[in-house]
C-alpha cells in the first residue's frame, strides 16, 4: 500500500460532476472550498494485498451476520436501544424471514497501512454513501490515467446483478420507488440514490422517483402513496431506520410493513433486519463472540474498562454518520462515561501517510466483497471534511 501524488486531470471538476459527483468541493469552517474528490495523489495496492482484504471483509461479513442471529436469540436488541416493542418485534420478524428479505449493500471502514491485519471500526450497513466515487468516477479516472491498470472495483455489475435476483421479491406491476431526504444539501444522498435507481433500470426494473418528504398517506386505503397518488408497494429509502421509526408516520410504516411474503402493503429496502448491524453496539458484541479476533479492536458496551489507561480508546454513539458525536480519548486520560448509549472502543490511530489520516472503505454488495474507496482526514476523525482518492492494483 502506497501513496503517490500525481497532476490532476485537466477540467477534472466538471468531469466528475459530468460522473455523477456534484459535489466535488467542500466548504471548511473558515469559508474555503476544498476538493473533495482528490485525484493530486492516488493509493497503489497489490494484487496480494486486495485478495487479503477481500477475504477479510467477507469474513467480517459473515461475522456480523452472526452476531445479529445471537442478537436476536439473545433478545439483546434493547443493548442496541431498541426499547420499543412494535420496532423489536418488526426487526426480528424480517432477520427470520432475511431470505425474503436479502441485504443490498453496505461497506466496511477498515483501518489499514499494508503492514498488518485490516481492524474493523465501523460497519455502515444502512445507509452507506460515498458509493458514486467509488463505483463510477475512479474507475473512468483509472481508464484515463492508468488504461490496463486493475481496481479493486465490481460495485457496478454486482449491484445490478443484486437487482436482478431481488426482482421476484418486488411486487409484480409495481414500479420500485426510490426515496431520499430533501434536506440533503449537498447533492450527495440524491445521487447516491440516482446512481442505485439507474442500476435497477439497467437490471429491467420499472423505477420511480421522489423524495421522503413527498411521500403521502391515504387515509381511505390505508396505505402509503406517491405524489401521483399511486401505492407504494416497493420503495429503495436512502433514509436511517432510526428517522423511519420514530418520525410522525412510524406507526402508519409498523401498521404496512411487508416483512417478506406479501404479507404488508409496502417493502421497504434496505429492510428492517439491517438495524442490527448499522449499530455501533455491533462492535461491542463482535469481540464479545470473537475476543482477540485478529481484525476486531476490543470494544465495550458499559464503558472504556481497560482501554483507558492503554491504548486509549474512542466513544461512539450508537447511531450516527460522518464522524459526529466521536470522541477520541488518548491513554492515561480520565475514564469518561457520556450520558447517551455509546461504544468505547479501543484507539487505533489512522496511519498517515504524507500527513493524511486515511480509512478504507469496503463494499459489500449482498454478501459478496465488491470494491474500495479511500478518505482521507487531517485529523482523527474521518468526518465531513474528509477527501475522497482514488486507486489502482499495480
Amino acid at each position: 500500500m502506497e501513496r503517490r501524488t500525481t497532476t490532476p486531470r485537466p477540467g477534472w471538476q466538471r468531469t466528475v460532476e459530468e460522473q455523477g459527483i456534484v459535489y466535488p468541493l467542500t466548504r471548511h469552517p473558515d469559508g474555503s472550498l476544498r476538493p473533495y474528490w482528490d485525484e493530486s495523489a492516488y493509493y497503489v495496492f497489490t494484487l496480494d494485498e486486495i485478495e487479503a482484504l477481500e477475504e477479510t471483509v467477507e469474513e467480517l461479513h459473515d461475522m456480523c451476520l452472526a452476531a445479529a442471529g445471537h442478537i436476536v436469540a439473545k433478545d439483546r436488541l434493547a443493548d442496541l436501544g431498541i426499547t420499543d416493542p412494535r420496532v423489536a418485534a418488526a426487526v426480528t420478524e424480517a432477520w427470520h424471514r432475511r431470505a425474503e428479505l436479502p441485504s443490498l449493500y453496505g461497506r466496511f471502514d477498515l483501518r489499514y497501512d499494508g503492514t498488518g491485519p485490516a481492524k474493523l471500526l465501523e460497519y455502515n450497513a444502512d445507509t452507506p454513501t460515498s458509493l458514486v466515487e467509488a463505483a463510477s468516477a475512479q474507475w473512468f479516472w483509472m481508464e484515463d490515467r492508468f488504461p490496463g491498470a486493475d481496481q479493486w472495483n465490481s460495485l457496478h455489475e454486482r449491484l445490478v446483478e443484486a437487482w436482478r435476483t431481488q426482482a421476484p421479491l418486488l411486487a409484480p406491476g409495481s414500479p420500485l420507488h426510490f426515496a431520499h431526504s430533501s434536506a440533503d444539501e449537498l447533492g450527495e444522498d440524491l445521487m447516491t440514490v440516482a446512481y442505485l435507481k439507474e442500476t435497477a433500470e439497467q437490471a429491467g426494473l420499472d423505477t420511480e422517483w421522489l423524495s421522503m418528504e413527498e411521500i403521502g398517506w391515504d387515509t381511505l386505503s390505508g396505505r402509503f402513496v406517491d405524489n401521483q397518488l399511486r401505492f407504494i408497494r416497493g420503495i429503495f429509502k436512502l433514509y436511517p431506520w432510526e428517522w423511519l421509526t420514530t418520525d410522525a408516520f412510524a406507526g402508519h410504516v409498523l401498521d404496512t410493513l411487508d416483512n417478506g411474503g406479501g404479507t404488508g402493503s409496502t417493502l421497504w429496502i434496505e429492510p428492517a433486519w439491517k438495524m442490527l448491524l448499522s449499530n455501533k453496539a455491533l462492535l461491542a458484541i463482535l469481540w464479545e463472540l470473537y475476543p482477540g479476533h485478529p481484525n476486531l479492536l476490543p470494544a465495550h458496551l458499559d464503558g472504556p474498562r481497560e482501554l483507558a489507561s492503554a491504548p486509549g480508546y474512542v466513544a461512539k454513539p450508537l447511531l450516527g454518520r460522518e464522524g459526529e458525536g466521536v470522541t477520541v480519548h488518548e491513554p492515561g486520560a480520565p475514564a469518561v462515561l457520556r450520558d447517551e448509549p455509546c461504544c468505547y472502543q479501543q484507539l487505533a490511530p489512522l496511519p498517515a501517510f504524507d500527513g493524511n489520516h486515511v480509512v478504507l472503505g469496503a463494499w459489500v454488495v449482498r454478501n459478496e466483497a465488491a470494491g474500495l474507496g479511500i478518505r482521507e482526514s487531517s485529523g482523527l476523525i474521518t468526518d465531513e471534511y474528509a477527501r475522497f482518492l482514488p486507486h489502482v492494483i499495480l
